[in-house]
């Protein structure tokens, strides 16, 4: 079956089944979601892909976004699926050349996040593409960051919202009214 004759519950299904919990992983209480499963079965990987290319497209995307660094083994297929550039934000100091920096606060300090200046432009409608909105701090920082630069956002996609930790409810309003989707919530 190719990934556009499934429903969204199929696709649900197909990618849930594919994410391996691993308890006590980084520290004791902590279950990791575990997405190398996922990306290992082509099937699945492929509806992911396909699932997002469609996101990015039907809301006028014309750059592809992913934050370091499992964002970028995401954003890099969806970008070639949909005909669409990509480009990578980088913790900073990964990127040679002129950037634009974003500061953002952690659950325990600090860090900060770069782009390249010369990669997106006042025309460009930016789709961001991360694997999991915990507290959202990345994915605001990143909004941030697009907006900065003069292009405009598209809209926020991730593969796994946390539900249980409060990432909605801080990008919804750096999204500003640009769509949001969580193609599973755990």
């Amino acid at each position: 079956m190719t990934a556009e004759a499934r429903s969204r519950a199929e696709v649900e299904a197909l990618l849930r089944g594919r994410i391996r919990d691993v308890p006590d992983y980084p520290k004791p209480g902590i279950v990791f979601k575990d997405i190398t499963p996922l990306l290992a079965d082509p099937e699945a990987f492929t509806a992911l892909t396909d699932a997002l290319a469609a996101f990015s497209l039907e809301h006028g995307a014309t750059k592809v976004v992913g934050l370091e660094a499992r964002g970028f083994i995401l954003a890099a297929p969806v970008a070639v699926r949909a005909g669409l550039g990509f480009v990578p934000v980088r913790k900073a100091g990964k990127l040679p050349g002129a950037t634009l920096a974003q500061a953002y606060e952690l659950e325990y300090g600090s860090a900060e996040m770069e782009i390249h200046a010369e990669d997106l432009s006042g025309s460009d409608r930016v789709l961001v593409i991360d694997d999991v909105l915990a507290t959202g701090g990345t994915a605001e920082a990143a909004l941030r960051l697009i907006r900065r630069s003069g292009a405009q956002v598209a809209g926020l996609a991730v593969l796994m919202e946390l539900g249980f930790l409060p990432g909605r409810q801080r990008v919804l309003p750096a999204l500003d009214g640009a769509p949001y989707q969580a193609l599973l919530t755990v």
